[in-house]
């Protein structure tokens, strides 16, 4: 116990300190919410990839999705690198970055507002970004309290204010620049723990071939594989379909998500997106995978603790209950890791929320002549509100941490990613289709919540967001265009001259 808690205490003191040291950094609105769109590569990159993995995959989605697929769990990290990490820095990052700052944007919400020139577009943006990360923050202090209370047997309620307090602490102080930092540091913890966690676990089981070979003689649901054995061990696992609209909406559902896309609007110059294209896809593998990858022997962990007192299968204890046999030190680095991961997602959560709602939706709507000062002091306020929301609706939470997080990527991602990846490329995207993607995308999510016509939120979510993709091309090609000067002017940054060495290009005599 003096192990975890002296962990816990440096880590926390360290959080606490890198606030103090940003505060000092903090001269206007830009400094707040993009950290003066002078961050590095390494900083960036660290900001997404933890901002994309938190308590949710590690206790949540892993646990759940390990328990159900075996190894073949794995593939949805790979797909967490591959999609969401290589592919979204390629194809999002340096049009992102460009375009946002030609429009003076700072929010998706802005973006959406900005570029396709409409006042209303932004403010329903900036409602829907609000209503939609609350669940998503829930899933994370759910998540990272199991954790805590198998630990150090603390009571949920004591976990989850006390994390909500820190990271509100840091992120209030020194806002984007305090989190790219504690990012950077809590990323290096992740990465360092995920893989003596794996090791850890696999040793407990005999090693790796004899942790296969016990998963390999496991027998499946009957009604999927007839109950063969193997299964658990086999390239696409017992439930290929649901194994898909799992990738798909973790993968590709952090292209629309804004507390994702926002670190492309941040990031310094040319050079850091290739390097930050590398260095995030490397960690994606390594924390993504080796999530999945641990998960996938969940089942060898079944015991009465992962049950609940009706005899029903508690996913979101599985990952707690493999973790519980390990050695303290080992405990406290785990705890310490998933504390990093949460907080590093909930502060990025917070500042995303807090900043959309002042500049989009209070700046010139509610509040006409608003200065610097009062837009910091106003998202300072709304970093504490959105803290104690979230943390109330996470002292019940209605479900599983994965259909949680599945409500709120389906409806963000499955509104955003279209408009917005279709934005940066095609100047022939509508006022019209942008409306029908936000539609479409809540409109799915919620409806499924009551009527339930897709059994599973993951694979509402991603059905969202394909629905996205399909929708604003066909609204695009028969409702009103914008008027054409107007977006040739918004396409105009892509064709200005710059001066580069022959290093980076060789041109025509």
């Amino acid at each position: 116990m003096i192990i975890k808690i002296t962990l816990l205490v440096l880590f926390f003191a360290c959080m606490i300190g890198v606030g103090l040291y940003s505060q000092s950094k903090v001269k206007s609105v830009n400094d707040f919410v993009l950290g003066g769109r002078g961050v590095g590569p390494w900083l960036t990159a660290f900001a997404y990839g933890t901002s994309y993995f938190s308590a949710v995959v590690f206790v949540g989605y892993a646990g759940q999705f390990g328990y159900k697929y075996g190894l073949s769990a794995t593939w949805i990290g790979i797909g967490n690198a591959i999609i969401g990490s290589l592919l979204a820095w390629i194809i999002l990052g340096r049009r992102t970055r460009v375009m946002t700052k030609k429009l003076s944007s700072s929010t998706m919400p802005d973006f959406f507002g900005k570029r396709f020139n409409s006042n209303a577009l932004r403010i329903t943006a900036s409602a829907i970004t609000f209503i939609f990360m609350i669940p998503y923050t829930a899933s994370v202090y759910n998540g990272l309290s199991r954790l805590f209370g198998m630990a150090f047997d603390i009571p949920y309620v004591a976990c989850v204010i006390a994390m909500a307090v820190l990271t509100g602490l840091y992120v209030t102080l020194g806002g984007y620049m305090a989190t790219a930092i504690t990012d950077f540091i809590q990323g290096i913890i992740m990465l360092f723990g995920i893989v003596a966690v794996v090791v850890a676990v696999l040793n407990g089981q005999g090693g790796f071939y004899e942790a296969v070979f016990k998963l390999a003689e496991l027998e499946s649901d009957v009604s999927l594989t007839m109950g063969q054995k193997g299964v658990f061990t086999s390239f696409f696992g017992p439930d290929l379909p649901n194994l898909v609209g799992v990738v798909i909406l973790t993968s590709l559902g952090t292209w629309g998500l804004p507390q994702m896309v926002h670190k492309f609007y941040a990031i310094k110059d040319e050079k850091s997106i290739k390097t930050g294209t590398i260095i995030s896809t490397f960690f994606a593998i390594v924390i993504s995978g080796g999530c999945y990858f641990l998960g996938g022997f969940g089942r060898l962990f079944d015991t009465p603790a992962i049950y609940d007192v009706n005899g029903k299968i508690v996913y979101d204890a599985i990952v707690p209950s493999m973790l519980s046999t390990l050695p303290d030190i080992l405990i406290g680095i785990v705890i310490v890791l998933v504390l990093s991961a949460s907080m590093s997602t909930l502060s990025s959560l917070v500042l995303t929320s807090s900043s959309t709602l002042t500049l989009d939706l209070i700046k010139g709507n509610i509040v006409k002549d608003m200065n610097e000062k009062k837009q910091l002091l106003c998202m300072r306020i709304f970093l504490v509100v959105f803290i104690v929301i979230s943390v109330v609706i996470a002292m019940d939470p209605p479900t599983f941490i994965a259909q949680l997080m599945g409500i709120s990527w389906g409806a963000l991602a499955g509104a955003f990613l279209a408009p917005f990846m279709y934005g940066l490329y095609w100047k022939g995207v509508t006022k019209a289709a942008v409306w029908a993607s936000f539609a479409c995308g809540v409109g799915i999510t919620v409806a499924n919540m009551f009527i339930k016509f897709i059994a599973s939120p993951i694979n509402a979510g991603a059905i969202a967001m394909i629905a996205g993709l399909i929708v604003v091309p066909i609204v695009s090609w028969i409702t009103p265009k914008m008027k054409k000067e107007t977006v040739e002017g918004i396409f105009e940054c892509f064709e200005e001259k710059v001066l580069v060495s022959k290093k980076k290009s060789i041109e025509e005599e």
